[in-house]
């Protein structure tokens, strides 16, 4: 059987890209055909990191990306490296059963793996591991806060609670209630880090090519015949789908699965030492708990970088960032009157339950998605966590579970259904 892909994803306006990042020249198109034992579609953080380890375990791999290696959510996100699930252990343990012992492992340990392959290959994408406060901003959410935090505590991870005070000193922002300390986590130039990846998994021998979009999947025989848009064909064992947020219509059902929410991301100008002097001064990262949060970090070179929800299109003025630029400096009103670098947005994949996603819908294809706003770390785990599977021929388990495709109900109003969704978790977090 054979599917065709008819979406076309609309470029990205350079203009607007975060534009820090290690410079890379562009990744060449395929240009002839050719066979492989494994066949990746999409060069973010899930597609290069199983095509790095594919390619330990001795696999000829190839890597085929639309537009560039980091071009989706994977180049544009906040950078932050964010170990655990949506879900608190004890609710992972409730939905899991016997299996969430091996979930609450994967999770937790996520950041280290994304630090681990960093110090391995030497990848320069300024990384810092200094810990992950997310704040409270109410006294309801700060007891949630206390929970999450002592679950985590209770199973080896390096925390700390912290009050109204220290979180004001850590963050220099007197906007919370009080917050946590994950020390498992950090930070990374995401563009950087994608762009590390690729180089690394090159270096043992994987082909990545941009520029180089699928148009079909076809099954014969005991393989899979992979066709791009300008008619090459990459025969191969298994193949691996990676496109996350940025999913077309390749294969039936899938892009219906998750919802692409946008974050938007502001950078500031490099502080001045006066006004840097109290703002995540320890490197480390922060977000808030609100369903609708605001996250925000310092990069290399003293900047401000803060992100949140925002429209669902595709932005086109620097209007569209005022709510983000907003928010900034409600939180810091000492920098009141900064200027901005850098404005950009990317997509990220939501699922109905707020976890990733890993199916097999065909003998041979695996799918991998849906990181809900923690792509960093889980991308990066998952990647590795499904070369294992495909290298061992998919004989034993995944310390994962494997579920069917299944559609969004009524996914053809997503943009309604999101905006509607906005707003009631706005009312929620206000009367919270």
């Amino acid at each position: 059987m054979t599917h065709t892909a008819s979406y076309t994803e609309r470029p990205f306006p350079p203009s607007l890209w975060h534009a820090t990042a290690t410079p890379a020249g562009p990744d060449e198109p395929l240009q002839d055909d050719c066979s492989v034992d494994v066949a990746i579609v999409g060069a973010g953080f899930t597609g290069l990191s199983a095509a790095l380890h594919l390619a330990q375990n001795g696999a000829k791999v190839c890597v085929l990306e639309a537009e560039q290696v980091g071009w989706g959510a994977s180049g544009r996100n906040g950078g932050q490296v964010i170990p655990g699930l949506k879900y608190d252990p004890d609710g992972i343990a409730r939905r899991f059963g016997p299996d969430a012992d091996s979930l609450i492992e994967l999770a937790g340990t996520a950041a280290d793996t994304v630090f681990g392959l960093i110090e391995q290959f030497n990848i320069p994408c300024d990384a810092v591991r200094k810990g992950w406060i997310q704040t409270a901003h109410s006294p309801a959410m700060m007891r949630l806060v206390e929970k999450r935090a002592r679950q985590w505590e209770r199973r080896g991870a390096h925390v700390e609670l912290l009050d109204r005070d220290a979180v004001a000193q850590r963050t220099g922002t007197r906007s919370f209630v009080g917050g946590w300390v994950d020390y498992r986590a950090g930070s990374v130039q995401p563009l950087s880090y994608a762009r590390g990846l690729a180089a690394a998994a090159r270096g043992l021998g994987a082909s990545i090519y941009g520029q180089t979009r699928v148009a079909a999947l076809e099954r014969g025989g005991r393989g899979w015949t992979v066709t791009t848009q300008a008619g090459r064909t990459v025969n191969a064992e298994r193949v691996l789908l990676a496109t996350n947020a940025y999913t077309d219509t390749l294969w039936p059902g899938l892009r219906r699965s998750i919802l692409a929410a946008t974050s938007y991301l502001v950078a500031t100008k490099p502080l001045s030492a006066e006004q840097g002097r109290s703002i995540l001064e320890g490197g480390e990262v922060s977000s808030d708990s609100k369903r609708l949060l605001v996250y925000f970090r310092r990069d290399a070179s003293g900047r401000l970088v803060l992100g949140g929800r925002g429209p669902f299109s595709d932005p086109h003025s620097p209007a569209q960032w005022r709510h983000v630029e907003r928010a900034l400096q409600l939180l810091f009103p000492q920098l009141a009157g900064v200027g901005f670098d850098y404005r950009w947005a990317g997509r990220l994949a939501i699922t109905a339950d707020g976890l990733p996603h890993v199916h097999e819908p065909a003998p041979g294809l695996n799918v991998v998605l849906g990181y809900n706003g923690r792509g960093v770390a889980l991308a990066t785990t998952l990647g590795k966590v499904i070369a294992s599977y495909i290298a061992a021929g998919s004989r034993g388990g995944l310390p994962y579970p494997v579920t069917a495709i299944r559609r969004i109900p009524g996914h053809g109003l997503q943009r309604a259904y999101l905006a509607a969704g906005v707003t009631w978790y706005r009312l929620l977090d206000a009367l919270s």
